[in-house]
């Protein structure tokens, strides 16, 4: 088990060769269920949760797989929203590196846990599994399915740049490279240029798709969307994952499983969608917990993309859950790789206040250097200060009870607090 001490110190290396080689050697299990495929810069994690606690709540035995964890890896495998026990994992990621131990091209540890994902589904013999693609799309180690149920990419973003591409059309030809021949499509609404790209490619494989507009909020925690094709017709449901963006990602969930429902998932009913959207969890995404009695919102925010969307949250929150005159405190760790700068101009205002930290066993950013930027990026912030770990950037954040605090810029950040949280 020490292959998976850490996600950052294993390169990444985007090939199928490997993982394909590897899925024969266990017999193909990932040939053996029939699968919704989801891929996209944001979004595509909340998708799968809204689609996984639908098709659960609708009696199907629904596998999920999604990345990265919070806490435990055992998060990424789940069947029926549990997650695969310790046990189970240890001895799949303990079969599949006996059987590659010879192996002169050693399979990366994002494709050890993806195939002890299709090894376990197959195993368990679920009826339906949901997959969420780790990085990009066409070459991801998910991207081996010839005939998916339904393929989906939420949004295109500027992330992972540097692998897959400074522009959108490059980054929306990885994302495209999910969709297959005469596979139905769910497509959100993309930058012009990118949706060129998805569209060509769409024809070129004779794909048919849905483009659903965002879900409208209709109040008390409410949302309908309207399907238009191929006949106007609507559904209500509690959205309960925060922020607007869920209004665009539960409209996609539910395209992708009207889809399901017209060819012949006919367990999916009205009742099902409603009863499994109010089911759904997603941790650490727009998140209110406590520290130690105190308030605070959790989110993962590690793209200019996804902090566009959390300070549109943030400056949307009303009087009746914070005084007007609250301060933002952002409380901030951030990996080496990603866009500092336009994260810092997304999220910063005048008279925010900013705590840096490094994010502990993870190519972190450095603190100092982020607080340079920080100060470049927005001169009036009221205070800019590093912190050491984590309990001592929270004691500092949450010292004055009037702080609006944010913890986020990292996904594995916010793991880091839950885990504390928990201890």
């Amino acid at each position: 088990m020490t292959l998976l001490a850490t996600s950052q110190n294993n390169p990444i290396k985007l090939r199928l060769d490997r993982i394909n080689n590897l899925l024969e050697k266990l017999g193909n299990p990932h040939q053996k269920f029939p699968i919704i495929h989801v891929a996209g810069t944001n979004g595509k994690g909340s998708v799968c949760a809204y689609t996984s606690s639908v098709l659960t709540e609708a009696g199907y035995r629904t596998g999920r797989y999604t990345s990265p964890h919070l806490i435990d890896w055992t998060e990424r495998i789940c069947i029926n929203e549990c997650p695969i026990s310790k046990e189970e994992f240890s001895q799949l990621v303990d079969k599949i590196n006996d059987l590659t131990k010879l192996d002169s091209d050693k399979s990366t540890i994002f494709e050890v846990i993806t195939a002890a994902a299709w090894l376990y589904f197959a195993q368990q013999k679920v009826d339906i599994a949901v997959i969420e693609v780790g990085l990009g799309g066409r070459l991801d180690a998910t991207n081996v399915i010839d005939k998916p149920l339904v393929s989906v990419i939420t949004s295109i973003g500027k992330d992972h740049w540097q692998i897959l591409g400074e522009t959108f059309r490059e980054i929306a030809g990885e994302k495209a490279g999910i969709l297959k021949a005469g596979c139905p499509a769910v497509v959100g609404i993309l930058p012009e240029e990118a949706i060129q790209v998805v569209k060509s490619r769409t024809e070129e494989l004779k794909c048919p798709v849905v483009y659903p507009q965002p879900s409208h909020d209709i109040g008390q925690g409410w949302a309908e969307y309207i399907n238009q094709e191929p006949e106007a017709k609507s559904i209500k449901y509690p959205l309960v994952l925060q922020g607007q963006v869920q209004l665009a990602n539960s409209a996609l969930a539910i395209a992708a499983l009207e889809i399901l429902r017209e060819s012949g998932w006919h367990k999916i009913t009205e009742e099902a969608i409603v009863n499994g959207m109010a089911k759904t969890k997603w941790p650490g995404r727009m998140q209110w917990t406590t520290w130690q009695n105190q308030k605070l919102l959790l989110d993962g925010a590690h793209n200019p993309a996804s902090a566009k969307v959390l300070r549109n949250y943030v400056d949307s929150l009303t009087s009746n859950q914070f005084n007007n005159q609250s301060q933002i405190a952002w409380m901030m760790g951030m990996l080496g790789n990603k866009d500092h700068r336009e994260i810092f101009e997304e999220l910063l205002r005048p008279s925010d206040s900013l705590y840096l930290l490094p994010i502990p066993d993870e190519k972190s950013a450095l603190t100092q250097e982020l607080a340079c930027l920080a100060k470049e990026v927005c001169p009036s912030l009221s205070f800019c200060g590093t912190f050491p770990d984590l309990p001592n950037a929270l004691e500092a954040a949450l010292a004055n009870p009037d702080n609006l605090v944010v913890l986020c810029g990292s996904l594995y950040l916010v793991g880091h607090f839950l885990k504390l949280q928990n201890s």
